[in-house]
């Protein structure tokens, strides 16, 4: 964000408050904010006076209940370019249960051939426009584009959007998401689940409502149905499920029309096709949950539009909402004592700008406490196909582990059409729950646009393990990777050309351009740049000192460690009672 951005949000939210303190009514306010969102050209009239009317009645609930200024406001809003630091009402921090964090073993040797591997398929961000018209004005000067009321159509068929999509500002047409799945239903029909890592509705945010996101999660559902009617489906939520776009409110806010209620009622039964009844009291309370795929291997899902810094509701309490992040480390500690591995889903990436800066610091600190219980992360939302690496607070170069961002199925924008494939070391006593490869695959949107073809060609774009070279996809390993690239013009270059999906029209990547990206990689934690990717120590390399050999334990040392155990089991609940004891209730249906 420019200066000029933070200098115009600053005057907007100050004329804001102007308006509320002064006891304008909502319609006086709603009047006055278009008005000058039409005189500065921010968007076009129709646009100005949708989002207008669609976040006013929030805008100014929030604004009345805030105790921030308008400073921090848009350093909440925009980000650090707005302002430095973080206002001392933002600060918070998650408890943590009376266990040390266990040694760290020595990472184990890959799975051999014979091991059983598991094949999963990631599906984000879809952004399904159900008004996407072919041939309609791809080039107009609103958020979304490749509708008839867009403006006028271009005079050449061709100028046009394109048959199947568009590299412009256009989402997703029907037929290229049902050309996505009829292709996955036949090409991979050894999938054993899927996540769906969230983003829904298209980009038409002036123009959404309740009824309309939920008509898009009903028609997005009975498509998975439709195309995967035997296969596990873990979703999770996206930030554009709300309506408006990002509102989600917080459990205090309990007036029907600004409360929550109308999405998560509705996610407890459209999740419930897939999910046990025992998640549907943290869908129903905070849109997550967490659900015991085999025998030690857990799947939790979280609802990041909690982090997520364009929800105002945050504005006026950003504390651990819902108590995602307690339920969270009950959830860890509980897998950790029983020796489960753990996968966890979300839409955001903790370390996107989008994700608050002190919730983002929390769960980093989380993820760095149990890194040997939780074994991959997956999220979406950036339309990219990258990646975020986390390193332990005591081990600063030490990468531990990976959170793995999706490619997204909508173009919006420059970008093709995608999904992941995940193989995951398997079924088995020993497994180590690790992600042992991934592929992604796409479309080339632009040669099927311009022979306007009958049908789509979808295509395995790169397989992780051989197009870099890797030996494993450990977290150690990917970090050696990244750092290589800041030498290597050519390995960066491919991890440019499949960051962007392999599209004609992505722009040229310089030398500020190359050293950002892979800060982002570096970045698990969000607002932190400065600290994550400064240089490392000349002739640094990863030292495995921190790891120790566990050998096994003999009859005396186990009957001992029981006894610990259980001690400290007893001193965790204690604590629990006094700390998650909502968490609790919510688990038992209190």
């Amino acid at each position: 964000m420019t200066s000029v951005s933070c200098t115009a949000c600053k005057a907007g939210v100050g004329l804001l408050f102007h308006y509320v303190r002064s006891g304008r009514s909502n319609a006086e306010i709603a009047a006055a904010a278009t008005k000058l969102c039409i005189k500065l050209k921010m968007q076009t009239p129709r646009v100005c006076e949708g989002i207008v009317n669609v976040y006013v009645g929030e805008v100014v609930e929030v604004l009345r209940l805030a105790i921030l200024d308008s400073n921090e406001i848009c350093a909440f809003i925009v980000g650090e370019s707005c302002g430095s630091g973080t206002a001392p009402s933002m600060e918070w921090s998650v408890a943590f249960p009376p266990v040390p964090k266990p040694p760290l073993e020595i990472p184990s040797p890959q799975p051999n051939i014979e091991t059983p591997i598991l094949k999963v398929l990631q599906i984000s961000d879809t952004h399904w426009d159900p008004l996407y018209e072919p041939g309609s004005n791809a080039n107009c000067n609103e958020p979304l584009c490749c509708r008839l009321s867009s403006g006028p159509r271009p005079p050449r068929s061709h100028l046009g959007a394109g048959l199947w999509g568009d590299y412009r500002k256009c989402d997703t047409p029907r037929k290229t998401i049902e050309s996505m799945f009829e292709h996955i239903a036949n090409t991979h029909k050894d999938i054993d689940y899927i996540l769906w890592t969230g983003d829904i509705p298209a980009h038409d945010v002036w123009n959404q409502s309740h009824a309309t996101s939920l008509a898009m999660l009903r028609d997005t559902v009975d498509l998975f149905l439709q195309y995967f009617p035997h296969i596990p489906i873990f979703p999770a939520l996206g930030n554009h499920e709300g309506a408006p776009v990002n509102s989600f409110a917080p459990p205090w806010v309990t007036d029907p029309t600004q409360s929550i209620d109308w999405l998560y009622t509705e996610l407890q039964k459209e999740w419930s096709r897939w999910l046990p009844s025992t998640t549907l009291n943290t869908v129903r309370e905070g849109a997550y949950y967490s659900t015991i795929l085999s025998p030690g291997f857990k799947i939790i899902s979280l609802n990041m539009n909690y982090c997520n810094n364009k929800n105002w509701w945050l504005l006026v309490n950003s504390t651990d909402p819902t108590d995602e992040l307690k339920w969270l480390i009950f959830e860890l500690q509980s897998s950790e004592f029983a020796q489960e591995k753990v996968h966890i889903i979300g839409h955001i990436p903790p370390g996107h700008s989008d994700c608050l800066q002190t919730w983002s610091k929390n769960y980093y600190t989380i993820i760095s406490r149990f890194e040997s219980t939780i074994k991959a992360q997956f999220f979406g939302h950036t339309h990219f196909d990258e990646m975020e690496l986390f390193y332990p607070q005591e081990d600063p170069y030490r990468a531990s582990s990976v959170a793995y961002v999706g490619p997204s199925v909508t173009p919006y924008y420059d970008l093709n059409p995608g999904y992941r494939i995940y193989y995951i070391d398997g079924d088995y006593p020993t497994s180590t729950r690790t992600v042992v490869d991934h592929e992604t695959w796409v479309t080339d949107l632009g040669e099927a646009n311009r022979i306007r073809a009958p049908e789509l060609k979808w295509y395995k774009l790169y397989s992780a393990k051989e197009a870099y070279g890797l030996k494993s996809l450990s977290p150690i390993d990917w970090d050696n990777l990244i750092m290589s690239m800041y030498k290597d013009w050519k390995l960066f270059n491919s991890y440019y050309r499949f960051y962007y999906k392999n599209s004609p029209v992505a722009p040229p990547c310089d030398e500020d351009c190359r050293t950002r990206i892979l800060c982002d990689i570096r970045s698990g934690k969000s607002h932190a740049r400065e600290e994550l990717c400064r240089p490392r120590p000349t002739n640094f390399r990863p030292s495995r000192d921190t790891f120790e050999v566990q050998k096994p334990p003999s009859r005396l040392t186990s009957f001992w460690s029981t006894i610990s155990t259980a001690s400290t089991l007893v001193t965790v609940m204690r604590h629990i009672s006094g700390n998650f004891l909502p968490t609790f209730k919510l688990f038992l249906g209190i």
